[in-house]
């Protein structure tokens, strides 16, 4: 009997590790969800004997760190391993600190993760995450998707004071192109800012940027459309709200804030906001023109960008109008991919959405359509729900 459980356990966690549907995998075993989330969460949690029976009691401590807190403390552990910097305990923590993470784990908390997914030793080779099916928007064309964030605050010490700045950082995933626009005036005016990249680089299909209000609005009123999402939409751009608390699924514009910040913000004395704006468009052509990706076969962004012989769409104006963005959008689309937690809940702006509980510890995809004023739910590229939603 204890034979057979094993080989159960390993041939279930051998086919979810293959992409087959978790619901399709549990059910043809003759075995609960329960059963198979169990050791799911027994595979992730690492060690060579995770397949084996354990005492009772010891699967669910009480001092248990958050499984989210616990991801985020492997993400930030293999960054700095990537960037050959000194990646223990401490060092995490400070990492974890950079992505304002609430709460924030103990030392010895951080190691016990270490060890428990065996992370106490270097690897060789390139790791391979584990995990559910993510879906990423496919990125075959320029402009295809375009990853944003700020970096900042930072302060341009001047003679009579400082001034406060952001830098709006922007990637084209499949150019690797960038652009680099300061904002002087507060996150508030990212609308300029985003015009000013776009008529540098060209519209998006979709823009994927983190959850920040800026981008999404006020969560106390999730359903009205916000700054960014206004903009987007009458310019065709579909927004995309990666999922919340995991920066790394804007992974390609924050490794640039990193590359940003050694070769601009350390590397250049900048005095003055002119003087700012002058760096700033230097670094974004010399990267586009020189900088060489082995993903892209060692081409340049715009080398890739020129063998591509893509058309490009642009704004319609060298400025943006005052009064563009301001209305409430009458169509168009945005996007939210999320983790449904144990809860069972799709969260939205902060407003909840019980969804089916085969989907607990899965990622979706969530659309919003303002023509039809409705909202979809996908997962495995299938429609699993909808609901009406009015925005405003």
């Amino acid at each position: 009997m204890g034979h057979d459980q094993k080989w159960l356990r390993k041939t279930a966690i051998e086919r979810a590790q293959k992409g087959e549907s978790h619901r399709v995998i549990w059910t043809s075993l003759n075995q609960s969800r329960a059963w198979f989330y169990k050791w799911l969460q027994r595979f992730r949690d690492g060690g060579e004997e995770w397949f084996e029976d354990r005492p009772s009691g010891t699967d669910s401590p009480a001092n248990r760190t958050p499984e989210e807190i616990e991801e985020l403390v492997k993400m930030a552990r293999l960054e700095l391993y990537n960037k050959e910097r000194f990646c223990g305990a401490q060092a995490i923590i400070w990492h974890l600190e950079d992505w304002n993470v609430r709460p924030m784990p103990s030392v010895s908390s951080v190691n016990r993760i270490l060890r428990r997914h065996d992370l106490t030793h270097k690897r060789t080779g390139r790791y391979r995450p584990k995990g559910v099916p993510y879906p990423a928007p496919e990125a075959t064309r320029p402009n295809d998707v375009h990853q944003a964030d700020f970096a900042g605050p930072r302060f341009i010490r001047t003679g009579s004071g400082s001034r406060r700045f952001y830098s709006l950082n922007c990637v084209d995933l499949a150019t690797g192109r960038c652009a680099i626009q300061p904002v002087t005036c507060g996150k508030s005016h990212a609308d300029d800012a985003f015009w000013a990249i776009w008529r540098r680089m060209g519209l998006p299909r979709y823009l994927q940027v983190d959850n920040e209000m800026t981008f999404h609005g006020s969560p106390a009123a999730p359903h009205t459309a916000g700054p960014l999402i206004r903009l987007c939409l009458p310019l065709g751009v579909e927004p995309i709200f990666a999922p919340a608390r995991e920066p790394w699924r804007n992974g390609v514009v924050e490794k640039f804030q990193d590359y940003w910040d050694k070769r601009l913000w350390q590397a250049v004395e900048i005095e003055t906001v002119e003087e700012l704006r002058t760096v700033s468009r230097r670094l974004e052509e010399r990267h586009n023109r020189h900088w060489r990706y082995t993903k892209l076969g060692g081409k340049t962004p715009l080398a890739t960008l020129a063998a591509m012989n893509a058309e490009l769409r642009f704004p319609p104006t060298p400025r943006r109008p005052r009064d563009f963005g301001s209305a409430r959008p009458e169509a168009g689309r945005y996007h939210l991919i999320r983790f449904i937690r144990g809860d069972g809940k799709l969260d939205v702006f902060s407003e909840k959405f019980a969804v089916d509980p085969d989907l607990c510890y899965e990622y979706v995809w969530a659309t919003i359509d303002v023509a039809k004023q409705r909202l979809f739910l996908k997962h495995d590229g299938e429609q699993v729900a909808d609901w009406k939603y009015e925005v405003k």
